[in-house]
């Protein structure tokens, strides 16, 4: 069975208006679309860096207690919660699991491995 969704616990996590803080989230698996109509947003022709921005608007469906994500919440978030969820939308979209390839050092034998959420 093909998983579409993906939990995700942010570093740091995204402050409210109210101070509250909202970590756990969910992001789909991005489809052509999603990549695609950003790029006739006239704010990526002006900075392509925005791209991730929208990209990352489109695909989260869920943060914490939030009724919408849209790019207000996406530019509002700490650096170290958007450089993890870049890396988190390459993974799902590259490979289809939230978890990294790595090799022990010792025996040379590759596994998938998962990291905890900060905290837990």
């Amino acid at each position: 069975m093909l998983q579409t969704e993906f939990p995700f616990t942010l570093p740091m996590g995204y402050v409210d208006e109210e101070g509250n803080i909202h970590r756990e989230g969910v992001m789909r698996l991005a489809t052509a679309m999603d990549e695609i109509a950003p790029m006739r947003d006239p704010r990526v022709r002006a900075n392509e860096a925005y791209l991730t921005i929208l990209l990352l608007a489109r695909v989260i469906t869920r943060l914490g207690t939030l009724r919408q994500i849209n790019t207000g919440v996406i530019e509002h978030l700490f650096s170290a919660d958007l450089a993890y969820l870049q890396d988190f939308y390459r993974r799902i979209n590259e490979t289809g699991s939230a978890a990294y390839q790595v090799t022990c050092p010792h025996c040379q034998q590759t596994f998938e491995w998962e990291p905890e959420p900060p905290g837990g």
